[in-house]
């Protein structure tokens, strides 16, 4: 890699490197971790630590109703983290009778959050420092203020029209009558009696004490399903990771209920075809494009919660499927993705990474920005609206159930070689992200771009069909050869801010980290 070549982006911004790293999209946040780290904490406290200070100051993004999931690599090994919430008991397909799909609004898409039992299950069982006093910065930050990024502040803006029905997001997210400008000093008051309630009970107070009342009390009052029986009833679960190779490395991602298991498929796909020598160029886009439209197709049929799944993963990704697969890609024309039925057989992300060699990704998200647009103010739980991601199609392995997980978009990943660790990576952004990690690892690995500069690079983003969103700095002449190959180029992706996604990773570099962040969002790479 050579790193000297800072401007091949022109984003100005250089790899950094440490011995030990935290890289987010926000500037508070990586602070936070890096603290942690000085403190004598390790990566997973870092990740932690950063984690609680986003959900108060990305908002836009994550928070308290938050989903979770995490890779972490302990030194010996890659364990996976599914800390997705479960939908309320009462959600029955009858309970969305007339409807055509799940609303992306109020309670009746809002499932039990889990971001907070994946702190304390990555705390229990990884943690170096006591859990309590991770959450320190979090509740300061929460009850003093901070200044407002300017990302940030651009969403909030653009989420008020969709969130001005809401008497309860107003309170919390305009307190002044209007969304909170760059720089201009925002204070999450509930949050941080949350968070201190969090801190001492080790999360207990969020699933069985005065924080699930107080949701369940309000769920109600709104006409909502959502009870201190379904709080009390959510776990984090340990899992184990699915991976792929290619390029001579492994990529790992969390298995379903999961959308990781597209860019698995994806990268599968792009192992068994020849990219050529541009990572910008028409043939290598070309051939990274049709591949994710065929990963999307398989995805989008046949991913659930894994205990509703008729075809397993392992189907998906099995060798014989994919070397099936490819033929359907022809390198000169843009086609329809068809969805495969193999046979049976054989959206905020941070990184962190610490000096004893361990690594961690973890995301978490509200979903579609701040999520349902149901915020519980004593507490100033913003509820994520992953009860959106199910289907009401009967014949759907992700049709809505009671006490079942919908599909997600969020995921965090992780690339090993040769069985030890190499990067921790992800990007958030809904939609994008599978798209943008097999994206991340194709430019890192197959082309052997610097990992700043493959963070900064021009993405594509399938909206589905032929219809592909380019990042306008993509060359016109790239642009005008994909259109004539037959795809439907388009210059806008739909999204928050975030329609091309912000993407973080730390990669191993000797005895050292390479750690990059996402100029498309306000956060950095800290390094120490």
């Amino acid at each position: 890699m050579n790193f000297e070549d800072r401007e091949l982006y022109r984003t100005g911004r250089s790899t950094n490197f440490g011995h030990a790293a935290v890289a987010t999209s926000e500037p508070l946040a990586v602070q936070a971790g890096l603290a942690v780290l000085r403190r004598g904490g390790n990566a997973v406290d870092a990740a932690i630590a950063t984690a609680a200070v986003l959900t108060v100051t990305e908002p836009v993004s994550n928070g308290l109703g938050s989903d979770a999931f995490a890779l972490i690599w302990d030194g010996d090994k890659l364990h996976g983290l599914n800390a997705s919430g479960r939908s309320p008991a009462a959600w029955t397909p009858e309970r969305y009778a007339g409807a055509d799909k799940i609303p992306v609004n109020g309670w009746g898409a809002a499932t039990v959050p889990g971001a907070v039992s994946a702190w304390r299950a990555l705390s229990d069982k990884f943690g170096a420092l006591s859990f309590g006093d991770l959450l320190t910065d979090a509740i300061r930050i929460a009850r003093e203020g901070y200044g407002v990024g300017p990302i940030t502040a651009i969403s909030w803006a653009n989420q008020v029209q969709r969130f001005k029905d809401s008497a309860s997001w107003r309170a919390t997210f305009m307190p002044n009558g209007h969304a909170p400008k760059a720089g201009e000093l925002f204070k999450m008051p509930g949050a941080a009696d949350a968070l201190e309630l969090i801190a001492v009970t080790g999360g207990d107070a969020f699933y069985q004490g005065a924080i699930a009342e107080e949701i369940a009390r309000q769920s109600k009052a709104e006409g909502g399903a959502m009870t201190v029986e379904d709080l009390a009833a959510h776990k984090a679960d340990w899992v184990d990771p699915i991976e792929m190779g290619a390029y001579g490395v492994s990529t790992h991602e969390i298995p379903p209920n999961g959308q990781g298991i597209m860019a698995l498929i994806a990268l599968g796909l792009l192992d068994r075809l020849d990219l050529g020598d541009d990572p910008d160029g028409v043939r290598a886009l070309h051939l990274e494009i049709e591949a994710v439209k065929l990963a999307m197709a398989d995805t989008a049929a046949h991913v659930a919660d894994l205990e509703h799944m008729r075809i397993s993963p392992s189907d998906l990704l099995d060798p014989a499927y994919l070397d099936e697969r490819v033929k359907l890609i022809d390198p000169s024309k843009a086609q329809e993705p068809k969805t495969g039925i193999p046979q049976p057989g054989g959206t905020i992300l941070l990184t962190t990474a610490d000096r004893d060699g361990m690594m961690v990704s973890f995301i978490q998200s509200n979903y579609m920005g701040f999520g349902s647009g149901c915020v519980v103010n004593k507490y100033g739980v913003s509820m994520q609206n992953r009860g959106a991601g199910f289907s009401l199609d009967p014949s759907s392995p992700n049709i809505v159930a009671p006490s079942k997980r919908p599909f997600h978009t969020i995921i965090p990943g992780f690339v090993t070689k040769a069985g030890g660790p190499l990067m921790a990576f992800g990007m958030m952004g809904g939609p994008i992200q599978a798209q943008g990690h097999a994206q991340l690892v194709t430019r890192m690995i197959r082309f052997d771009q610097p990992v700043q500069a493959a963070i900064d690079a021009p993405r594509f983003r399938c909206l589905g069909g032929r219809t592909v969103a380019l990042e306008r700095h993509l060359s016109a002449e790239t642009q005008a050869a994909l259109v004539a190959m037959g795809h439907d180029v388009q210059n806008d992706a739909p999204g928050v801010a975030f329609g091309f996604g912000g993407a973080q990773a730390i990669m191993r570099h000797g005895e050292i980290y390479a750690a990059g962040s996402d100029t498309r969002k306000d956060g950095y790479a800290g390094v120490i």
